[in-house]
């Protein structure tokens, strides 16, 4: 079922980037940002920078000894290890992006669509098909808040930066480097080694990856932290691949948190919306799949998105878009859960809500056109037509913050739901998330 439409979801401004390297232009999404002020600027295209090797100058995971406790130098020494280069080519196209070393064995944490590439090429004539809706499949398989096939207002197009369109939910499919198509995929170590990899389990819905470097047993995992009790303003560092330049250290402030972030692709049909940590530490293209550490070094997201002051027509056969100081990370308790899930199973399971959404620009909140018999809204008792306008003490200002909020969830998660009935009343109920259907 398509949701009734009742206007445009949100304000957005530009674009988001997927922060990935290809042979090819910049790939766009919608970040909404409604309530919030807009900007109007063009982005311009970096300009070109050739691959360095890793001994032309530059020291990976080797800061000095002796670095003050505390300092980006001290968390550089400590996180660099943990952070490697993906790389896939496929006839005389190439991309990368980053990873973040799991285990000592080589499992690697990355986007979705840092590896969407290589799920594709082990199954090239799979038919577009995206799992249930975590709102009770009423999109026909699409995260809600985004319109198939709509442009939306700035532009988007497919998040792979340049890369072909993605036919496959890639789910338990494990390609070999040098599967499909010619695909060749490998990971280069911090010590300057080059390895193959395999794709563990993916998945497009939370754009998680697992993959693992082949005949390995000496990484350096990374310290896993939480996203839980950060806080807006504290220092952070983000390591990964800008541009092909391994072992890259940018620092920042986490901006902001709980940001609806959705990011997709025109031709699969496939969307991706995140509840997502925003920073002004510098991420570019390449970043994908990378670490946003704290001062203690610890993981507490995973690089995937980049604003753009302009995604429209002069964009659509334009460069990559570079860093404006608006990046956007995964908060790693998801992508820690979702990694847990595709290693012990291959798939994840999607909390549900269980509603149909309308959009309204001149109502605040999630507009509930319907609520699916016996899902978790309807048991909690969410009439339809109620406005919902904040999950536990998060504002909800559109449709997509709502997806954003249930998507960080998993089933048998509770969450506080205000909103306003249709009588204008205002009131909270505790609802405890279902699972979407596989």
């Amino acid at each position: 079922m398509r949701r009734k439409r009742l206007g445009v979801v949100g304000l957005t401004f530009g674009g988001v980037a997927v922060a990935v390297v290809a042979s090819a232009t910049t790939a766009f999404a919608v970040v909404n940002q409604s309530a919030h002020p807009s900007a109007s600027s063009q982005a311009s295209s970096p300009a070109a920078v050739g691959k360095p090797s890793p001994g032309t100058g530059s020291t990976l995971g080797k800061p000095a000894a002796t670095a003050p406790a505390g300092s980006v130098e001290e968390v550089s020494a400590k996180v660099l290890p943990s952070v490697v280069q993906l790389q896939i080519q496929s006839g005389r196209q190439q991309e990368s992006g980053s990873g973040i070393v799991l285990s000592a064995d080589g499992l690697i944490l990355t986007n979705n669509h840092v590896v969407a590439s290589a799920v594709r090429s082990a199954q090239p004539s799979a038919p577009v098909t995206a799992p249930d809706s975590p709102f009770g499949g009423q999109f026909g398989g699409l995260p809600p808040g985004i319109f198939p096939g709509e442009q939306q207002p700035g532009g988007y197009r497919d998040g792979r930066d340049g890369r072909d369109s993605d036919d496959s939910d890639g789910r338990g499919v494990r390609p070999s480097a040098h599967s499909g198509d010619g695909v060749k995929a490998t990971v280069t170590l911090t010590d300057g080694r080059t390895v193959p990899f395999t794709v563990v389990g993916a998945d497009p819905d939370d754009d998680i990856a697992v993959v693992r470097a082949q005949g390995v047993n000496d990484l350096t995992p990374i310290s896993i932290g939480s996203s839980k009790d950060l806080k807006v303003g504290q220092n952070v560092v983000a390591i990964g691949s800008p541009l092909g330049l391994q072992g890259t250290v940018t620092t920042g402030i986490v901006s902001a948190l709980n940001r609806p972030v959705a990011t997709g692709d025109d031709q699969s049909g496939q969307r991706s919306v995140m509840n997502a940590i925003q920073t002004d530490a510098a991420i570019n293209p390449g970043n994908s799949g990378g670490a946003l550490v704290d001062m203690s070094g610890n993981l507490i997201g995973v690089n995937s998105a980049i604003a753009s002051l302009s995604g429209g027509q002069d964009s659509q056969g334009g460069g990559q878009a570079g860093s404006i100081g608006l990046g956007f990370a995964i908060p790693v308790d998801q992508a820690k859960r979702i990694a847990d899930e595709l290693v012990s199973t291959g798939t994840v399971r999607h909390a549900s809500l269980g509603v149909q959404l309308a959009s309204s620009k001149d109502i605040p909140g999630a507009v509930v056109a319907g609520v699916v018999r016996d899902s978790a809204a309807a048991t909690a008792g969410l009439p339809k037509g109620s406005v919902i306008t904040k999950v536990d003490d998060h504002v909800i200002d559109g449709p997509d913050a709502l997806v954003a909020a249930v998507r960080a969830k998993a089933p048998g998660d509770t969450m506080a739901l205000t909103y306003q009935d249709p009588s204008g009343n205002a009131r909270t109920v505790q609802v405890t998330l279902g699972q979407a259907a596989a």
